[in-house]
């Protein structure tokens, strides 16, 4: 499998990508800056250095041709100061850049990695307390934004907080699972999964639990098929 990871030096683009190249895939990361290449060569994950604040449809699509899948885990940190016009242009308007990309060059397979909290402002209850609406309006939007392209299959990922604990390769995932924390390693475990077996159209909740990441996938899947 071929793979463009956006985001690919955030800690769990980082994460993904290690994952992926370990099982012998071929990983592209995309990345602001060109400090970030070295640590994604040696991980062994082939650099691509480009803004995607700035860059054009056809910049990014010359990256993401070729590949079987792609993987928005880019974004600003939660709870962060950056400004409202950071955050759209970040959280939401790069990752449609890069759903009109892949479809330009008929890649179909799209995993957002988005948040928890983002069912309440879509009217699905209250938010979480501490978690920040500039961000999650921006997710909500991304999300919205990427399902209007039907040129891509997106399946959407909600994580809880995010933790840097070990990993237990066991979650709880699905809708409606209740506010919760899940470390980066098993947030990376859970992309690797849906990379694998696709859950197209689906938006997954994932917090730590006690079902195995393989068994969790593959009883989300059914239900979206």
């Amino acid at each position: 499998m071929r793979v463009v990871i956006a985001g690919a030096n955030g800690r769990v683009g980082r994460r993904l990508g290690r994952l992926l190249v370990e099982r012998g895939d071929t990983v592209v990361g995309i990345v602001r800056n060109a400090q970030h290449e070295e640590p994604l060569f040696a991980a062994g994950i082939e650099p691509a250095v480009l803004d995607l604040e700035t860059a054009t449809t056809d910049q990014v699509a010359s990256i993401v041709v070729d590949n079987d899948a792609v993987v928005f885990a880019a974004g600003t940190k939660l709870g962060t100061e950056a400004d409202v016009g950071r955050k759209d242009a970040v959280d939401r308007a790069a990752a449609i850049l890069l759903a009109d990309a892949a479809g330009l060059v008929a890649v179909r397979q799209y995993l957002m990695m988005s948040s928890m909290g983002v069912e309440a402002l879509d009217g699905g209850g209250p938010l979480p307390e501490g978690l920040d609406q500039l961000y999650l309006r921006a997710k909500l939007a991304a999300e919205q934004g990427v399902r209007a392209r039907p040129v891509v299959d997106l399946t959407v990922l909600r994580p809880g907080r995010l933790t840097d604990r070990r990993g237990t390769g066991r979650v709880r995932l699905g809708r409606g699972v209740g506010f919760g924390s899940v470390s980066r390693d098993d947030v990376a475990a859970v992309l690797l999964a849906l990379l694998d077996r696709p859950c197209t159209g689906a938006v997954l909740e994932v917090v730590a639990g006690d079902t195995p990441v393989a068994d969790a996938v593959a009883a989300a899947a059914p239900a979206v098929a």
